[in-house]
């Protein structure tokens, strides 16, 4: 399909910079399967669903993939700005780096003071820089904790610093296992209160993990899907967690996925009877309208970037018009975009 055909306006304003508060108070846009459309609220979420059904969440923890550091070279400093974006191994990333076109291979850049350090080992033609730093694993992760800080969207970390309150609303509160670099935005929605309230009306939880990259925030750049190479990203579901939600759906509950990760992640554990089957390794899915899906019956997920592979997914799941339309009511009823905005439920076209 023309990547024109998943455009659409959106002014500025609409975008969040700041998350609701408290996190279950965001709007909520439900698109039923008739095509229609409902305002609601993230806190009415448990009455939206049917007793027995099941939400997969996304236990994936955002690391603090930013990182400010000085490069010395030849008796004169240089401020580097770092975005970590993929693991190779324990000691090794793949970043974005500002000023990149200045750093050399072989360059030693300093963070926290002293207390971290990298060397550049090679730079990618599309920019990446690869680092290795003087510890790993980890020891890694301990000193990012300490020096980093939350990697937030270029969509909003252009328009504001990084704050405070960011290193713990950027971040859901099941989340467990470290490996993000962006956050399953869905999942910043839920609250102790929220997780109370599925409970009381008998709906279950399950928990997968797939490590979000920044790929989620590139922008496509070919003018048809079928050109368009789809970023990898690294996830689990363990043996148990898919014999319990096969058990679900087969006693005629749904699976409900919290945010495009958790779906993608499903989806690529799927068989083509809809079976799911324990999981763990890369996936590359590309989701796009024509997709049959096999195991994800309503999908909760926050609102997309125009011509983005998110949008394309959506659009697969609830129809192309049909989200086209959602997004334009959206847009005029002043609902916040992106990753700190507001929430849609979705549910097939037809069901």
């Amino acid at each position: 399909m023309r990547i024109d055909a998943f455009d659409f306006e959106l002014p500025q304003e609409r975008i969040a910079l700041q998350p609701a508060e408290p996190r279950d108070h965001a709007r909520m846009l439900v698109v039923w399967p008739d095509g229609k459309l409902s305002d609601r609220q993230v806190l009415d979420l448990p009455d939206l669903l049917r007793p027995g059904d099941v939400l997969v969440f996304n236990d994936t923890r955002v690391i603090r993939a930013q990182l400010s550091g000085v490069r010395s070279r030849d008796g004169h400093d240089l401020q580097v700005g770092i975005t970590l974006i993929e693991r190779l191994d324990g000691a090794e990333w793949w970043s974005f780096s500002r000023p990149g076109k200045r750093l050399k291979i072989g360059d030693r850049i300093s963070f926290g003071a002293g207390s971290l350090k990298a060397e550049v080992l090679g730079k990618a033609e599309d920019g990446r820089v690869r680092l290795r730093f003087d510890r790993s694993a980890e020891k890694l992760d301990e000193a990012l904790e300490r020096v980093g800080a939350p990697p937030l969207p270029p969509y909003i970390a252009t328009r504001r610093a990084v704050s405070q309150e960011d290193q713990e609303r950027y971040q859901t509160i099941y989340a467990r296992h470290s490996g993000a670099v962006a956050a399953p935005t869905a999942g910043l929605h839920f609250t102790e209160r929220l997780f109370k309230g599925l409970e009381a009306n008998s709906l279950h939880k399950a928990f997968v993990t797939l490590h979000v990259g920044a790929g989620t925030f590139l922008p496509v750049k070919v003018d048809d899907t079928d050109d368009h190479v789809m970023h990898a990203e690294t996830g689990e579901i363990s043996a148990d967690t898919a014999d319990w939600l096969n058990r679900v759906r087969a006693e005629g509950g749904r699976i409900v996925a919290v945010g495009t990760t958790s779906l993608r992640l499903l989806e690529s554990a799927a068989d083509p009877a809809g079976i799911i089957r324990p999981f763990a390794g890369a996936t590359d899915i590309f989701i796009t309208p024509g997709y049959r899906f096999r195991a994800v019956d309503v999908l909760m997920t926050n609102f997309h970037l125009p011509r983005s592979t998110l949008f394309m997914l959506v659009a697969a799941f609830s129809g192309l018009e049909t989200m086209q339309r959602a997004y334009r009511h959206a847009v005029e009823e002043e609902y916040r975009f992106y990753s700190y905005g507001d929430a849609c439920l979705l549910f097939p076209a037809g069901q």
